[in-house]
């Protein structure tokens, strides 16, 4: 039986992240579950600490429904070491090893205008970035559609 992972990062600003992680990965806002409308409204049954908003958390899913779901949740706590689970950013790259590394580079000027910064550049090979809260994850080319 195949199993379905999702995953979640704590964080201090929920949507800034959520926003963040939207662009690197073209997810969208998961919708609430059935039969509720809002996440104001599945959030009420719930009985969440006094002064917890719909704000202090974020979900988001892939649109195609292949990606794994990302829970983004406010907690008290900062970071403070590096992550032991990162998220590879894979994108597609076709072209000599020079034009994939132009393309691996080229995102990850993108994801740095969106709030990521360059960590490191490893043999022209991937990216180590961070997002706004200082979340590891690497930028790196997809595998050819035969390895994946």
């Amino acid at each position: 039986m195949p199993v379905r992972i999702d995953l979640t990062l704590d964080c201090s600003d929920a949507q800034l992240l959520a926003a963040f992680w939207k662009s690197a990965l073209g997810y969208v806002d998961q919708p609430p579950p059935p039969p509720f409308a809002t996440r104001e409204e599945w959030l009420a049954q719930f009985d969440l600490p006094e002064g917890e908003t719909v704000d202090d958390g974020a979900w988001l899913c892939d649109p195609d429904s292949i990606g794994p779901r990302l829970s983004i949740l406010k907690v008290p706590e900062p970071k403070t070491a590096k992550n032991r689970l990162h998220i590879d950013v894979r994108i597609a790259v076709h072209g000599t090893p020079a034009e994939r590394w132009d393309r691996i580079r080229a995102e990850a000027a993108r994801l740095v205008a969106a709030g990521g910064s360059v960590v490191a550049e490893v043999d022209e090979h991937h990216v180590v970035m961070a997002d706004p809260e200082g979340n590891e994850f690497c930028v790196a080319a997809a595998p050819p559609a035969s390895d994946s």
